[in-house]
């Protein structure tokens, strides 16, 4: 072996900062106060990391300890973004939408040890307080009834940043050093930290920001929560590539964020599906403009294909669907079309409605229930497996080897992978529906039904059957004052999958109950079901 000559440079979050601030020091964050939007640049926003850096030192906080974030997307996140990990210490987001057992479980977990918080989840904070155990001070953002908090421990945010310093001697961690603590939501048992690297952080950042296409010309609309895996990276690649931030704090209500768009001007945006679907819902009774947003990543979810056509035909907006998990920074694919895939036609949208292609630095397998791996063929269906720079190869002081396999993290997904490596996720291990020993997707059947123009929601859960096992149930949302023809469903599910998939259980529900960041709580419907709260339509299709 030749011993090659290139520097052992470190690659981390401080050197994102750093380059931010003096190579793009005039992009800027702005954060939307739901009638004005606050605006500071890349240098002011490094400015005052360093002061909240200073003031955390002030505290007590060194090398490895961990600071929570109960904050929603604005631009003091951004700021202990930075802050917390260029000073040596673990940035730990709490999930703002967790059940309190679950939040103080991973607050207690994660031994946090000073917790920044928005004044308008106080409560969420004071209802839990005499569950905490080690947490020393908690730091109010902006204004906020802290009446339930022990008076000693509260601090002000701005009173302490005015009382620092705006230099502070940034250190340079380990690469391999913890920068990010984030929990998974908990759906089964307790929640599991993940802890993110400063190099699985610039690597991730790096990768996003190629295939995403950022630069310093775009304005990225950051609706996905920055505790939900570090804002899918969103903030440190925008910060990394100069484009300017836009945060909509917690106005992500339709008619707010709508406002919020048509003023600020975004070019790209990420959030989940129900966020999208919300706004074009509201953009059929109310105007609604989208003429900046040029391109959308949509994840979290499936992205049902009517979404997909309603934003490209009604607002020449185009959405683009990604996979990734919080075990994996999150981003591990991208369903950007091949070159040679005419814009416009619907083969464009067939890929953009698939979960993604693989992006650089991801590997994937699919594995059948025996262990055996698969060909990457389109129709070969297993479980998906993944593995690379910025995927966990553990969990944060828990054991869970059952995830893990041969250096590989198992996803639960059931997939299929193409010879160009898109994937085609059919469900999770735990939602697909076996009936008469054959598969039946419930992503599928949930896109199909989410294009009737009265379908506002769908989730399809299996329900048992005496003689085939399981059978589908459609759970439907209608929009207001719509109705739809059960009839018509079958026959255009028949049409697009096979006789034996078409759901003869169906059930008009007010709301799909929702995971904490977002996606269908399955978990949730099937208990509601099985309780009897509501009733379960039963129609056989026509033969």
């Amino acid at each position: 072996m030749i011993p090659g000559t290139m520097m052992d440079f470190p690659l981390t979050i401080t050197h994102i900062l750093r380059h931010g601030a003096r190579v793009y020091g005039d992009s800027e964050c702005v954060t939307f106060r739901g009638e004005t939007s606050e605006r500071r640049t890349y240098r002011e926003i490094a400015s005052r990391a360093a002061r909240l850096a200073n003031a955390l030192r002030r505290l007590g906080i060194g090398e490895g300890d961990r600071v929570g974030t109960l904050m929603w997307n604005n631009g003091e996140h951004l700021e202990a973004y930075f802050a917390i990990p260029c000073m040596g210490a673990v940035a730990h987001t709490l999930n703002l939408r967790l059940f309190p057992d679950q939040l103080s479980y991973i607050i207690n977990h994660a031994k946090d040890r000073v917790i920044l918080f928005d004044g308008s989840v106080a409560p969420l904070l004071a209802n839990i307080m005499g569950d905490i155990q080690e947490v020393e001070h908690f730091i109010l953002v902006g204004e906020g009834d802290v009446s339930g908090f022990p008076e000693e421990k509260v601090l002000r945010y701005e009173e302490l940043l005015a009382a620092e310093s705006d230099a502070f001697e940034w250190v340079e961690p380990d690469e391999r050093a913890a920068a990010a603590l984030c929990y998974t939501s908990g759906t089964t048992g307790n929640p599991k930290g993940v802890a993110y690297t400063h190099r699985s952080c610039f690597l991730h950042s790096l990768a996003a920001s190629a295939v995403i296409g950022l630069n310093e010309s775009e304005r990225v609309l950051t609706i996905v929560p920055m505790f939900h895996a570090n804002g899918w990276g969103l903030p440190y690649a925008a910060f990394m590539i100069g484009s300017s931030l836009l945060m909509p704090d917690r106005y992500l209500q339709p008619e707010p964020l709508a406002k919020f768009i048509a003023r600020d001007k975004p070019t790209i945006s990420g959030a989940v599906p129900t966020i999208w679907a919300g706004l074009v819902q509201y953009g059929e009774k109310a105007p609604l403009d989208l003429s900046s947003l040029k391109r959308i990543v949509c994840g979290g979810a499936a992205v049902p294909r009517s979404l997909i056509v309603a934003l490209e035909k009604r607002y020449g907006v185009e959405l683009i669907q990604g996979w990734g998990m919080t075990e994996m920074n999150p981003l591990g694919t991208l369903a950007t079309p091949p070159a040679r895939v005419q814009r416009g036609t619907e083969e464009h949208i067939d890929y953009r409605a698939l979960a993604g292609r693989i992006i650089p630095g991801v590997e994937a397998r699919i594995m059948d229930a025996d262990g055996k791996e698969l060909p990457w063929d389109g129709e070969s269906v297993g479980e998906l497996e993944c593995r690379g720079p910025w995927v966990t190869a553990r969990y944060y002081e828990a054991d869970a080897p059952e995830k893990f396999r041969d250096g590989w993290l198992r996803t639960g997904d059931v997939a299929s992978i193409s010879s160009e490596g898109y994937v085609r996720i059919t469900d999770r291990e735990k939602d697909v529906i076996k009936s008469g020993g054959e598969w039946i997707s419930s992503v599928d059947l949930e896109n199909i039904v989410m294009g009737f123009e009265g379908v506002a929601e769908a989730a399809v859960i299996a329900i048992p059957d005496d003689r085939w096992s399981e059978r589908p149930l459609a759970c439907i949302v209608l929009k207001e004052g719509a109705k739809v023809d059960l009839s018509e469903i079958q026959a255009v599910i028949g049409e697009k999958t096979t006789r034996f998939w078409i759901p003869e259980y169906f059930a008009f529900i007010d709301e799909i109950p929702k995971t904490s960041v977002g996606k269908f709580d399955k978990k949730v419907l099937r208990a509601r079901q099985l309780a009897g709260e509501f009733e379960v339509i039963r129609q056989e299709p026509a033969r």
